[in-house]
């Protein structure tokens, strides 16, 4: 009986009212949200973290040291020509409570060992305990199954930074991901 009475008492007019409403509600709603488009093109070299000239170090206060770390834009799934393409994820930590770590060259390069991009263009930091990171996208393929980054460092003589990349890719249903540690090179 309850029920039967509710029904009634909306008329039809009121039924619009409200439809309406609700109607111009969920049109603003998904008008506002932000899209983003996955062709929108990324800013590769970073702005972020730069040192003013002025109060740049210079490399002979401090001894730069040399970095090579593997990464994997694909890898090969069941033969030579059947590859997996894979998001890597290049990670520098700065180790130290209590120095910053200076990055004074970061470069990509593919298998061949040409380089693809320089991702920054004059020195950066990073600050006790700081993380930057690096994505190279799934759809890059431009550094092949070889590629790797170059990252030439300088800090107090006790730093003990962390670079290393995170791949993830997925075959069907299923994900996986290896991680890569980078070594000092001469």
């Amino acid at each position: 009986m309850f029920g039967s009475n509710l029904c009634h008492s909306f008329d039809t007019s009121t039924y619009m009212k409200y439809s309406t409403v609700l109607f111009l509600a969920f049109f603003s709603f998904i008008l506002g949200c932000d899209k983003k488009t996955p062709s929108e093109k990324i800013e590769s070299v970073s702005t972020d973290h730069h040192l003013e000239k002025s109060t740049a170090k210079t490399d002979s206060v401090f001894k730069t040291k040399k970095v090579y770390v593997p990464v994997y834009s694909d890898i090969y799934q069941r033969t030579r020509n059947d590859r997996t393409l894979l998001t890597s994820t290049l990670s520098i930590h700065n180790t130290s409570e209590t120095d910053t770590l200076y990055i004074s060259r970061l470069d990509y390069y593919n298998t061949e060992g040409k380089l693809v991009r320089k991702y920054i263009e004059s020195t950066i930091f990073l600050n006790t305990f700081e993380t930057l990171e690096y994505v190279v996208d799934e759809e890059d393929k431009t550094g092949g199954s070889g590629a790797n980054f170059i990252i030439e460092w300088y800090g107090n003589e006790k730093l003990n930074p962390i670079f290393q990349a995170v791949m993830i890719g997925g075959l069907g249903n299923k994900s996986f991901s290896f991680t890569t540690d980078g070594v000092e090179v001469y």
